[in-house]
């Protein structure tokens, strides 16, 4: 489950901008049989748990109840964000932490759900480093992806722990996973507890976590979120109440119903490790929701917490209008 956070967008992608001409209204076909209005969805990274409620809305049977024929695609090269963006995908999965600095660059995209209610990402580290508070970053190396916001991280929870940063070797893994990173002689990665972490007690690697949201609250961001674009937001409206209703219905089965949700991703996406999507859809099901009153539902201090975060760590170039970055108009009641 690879976190991945574009720190600049392609500016260039926006002279695309449109949406995929999707219909806000379905048709009737020469059968006089009702014609699905066909929608994409991207996802941010390879299927996975947090995608289980979008797999759960196929299968089911949820999307055609709206009238949608829904497309679950990878994200290629181009990335969720930027087709979500330039209108060649109605909609896509993201992270707070992007859409956050797509709007300071006036990016038009927009959070319209919350995946999971609470940031269940962290530092982890093989058992045997004792690394078990950011102290013990001082020495260590830590294996990331090249953004500036993983060393801001780093930084912030260090400092409550009388920390310097600064002797903490930073080494861009690439795409390297958790496992192979340990293996290079990296001490600690960031990683989601429920896919990554989970993996590690199957294969009995013991690991101990660092979490963000043990050392500020402004880190508990949306991670993931899905996606829509503003023009989508203005013409399409009635699309993405049809689309969230079926997502919602399927994220809620995910809930109440871990086992068969996993059956369902399982049957999906057959190159998944079964054991691993079962224990993964077990762990994650309290979390979709977790505290909030719905699914999907947003908070404006979220949004703001984090930005604040950003724009003090020099993150953001100018303040986010948080009220623009995200939207529960379109979840059911």
């Amino acid at each position: 489950m690879k976190k991945i956070v574009f720190i600049s967008f392609l500016l260039i992608i926006l002279a695309a901008c449109g949406n995929n001409d999707s219909e806000s209204e379905t048709s009737d076909n020469t059968d006089g049989q009702q014609e699905l209005e066909k929608v994409t969805v991207v996802l941010d990274w390879t299927p996975n748990t947090n995608h289980t409620g979008l797999y759960v809305a196929a299968d089911k049977g949820y999307f055609e109840e709206e009238g949608l024929d829904v497309d679950i695609i990878m994200p290629g090269e181009a990335g969720a964000d930027q087709l979500v963006a330039s209108g060649q995908a109605e909609f896509g999965v993201s992270y707070q932490e992007s859409i956050t600095e797509a709007r300071i660059q006036d990016i038009p995209i927009v959070s319209i759900a919350a995946v999971i209610q609470h940031n269940t990402s962290g530092f982890a580290s093989v058992k045997d480093k004792n690394i078990t508070s950011p102290k013990d970053f001082e020495g260590k190396s830590y294996g990331g992806w090249g953004a500036p916001v993983e060393k801001a991280v780093i930084d912030s929870i260090m400092k409550q722990d009388g920390a310097d940063v600064n002797q903490v070797e930073v080494v861009n893994i690439g795409d390297s996973d958790f496992f192979t990173a340990m293996e290079q002689n990296i001490d600690f990665a960031w990683i989601y507890y429920g896919w990554t972490g989970i993996e590690a007690e199957l294969r009995d690697e013991p690991i101990n976590m660092v979490y963000l949201t043990d050392y500020s609250e402004k880190l508990d961001y949306y991670t993931p979120v899905l996606t829509a674009n503003e023009k989508m937001i203005e013409e399409n409206p009635e699309t993405i109440k049809k689309f969230l209703n079926a997502v919602s219905k399927g994220y809620q089965l995910a809930i109440e119903n871990p086992a068969e949700a996993a059956d369902i991703l399982i049957e999906a996406v057959p190159d998944l490790d079964p054991e691993l999507v079962k224990a993964s859809q077990e762990w994650l099901a309290s979390k979709y929701q977790d505290d909030a009153e719905r699914w999907g539902e947003q908070k404006l201090e979220v949004w703001e917490n984090y930005s604040a975060w950003m724009y003090e760590n020099e993150l953001l170039e100018t303040e986010l209008d948080s009220e623009q970055a995200f939207t529960n108009e379109f979840l059911p009641e």
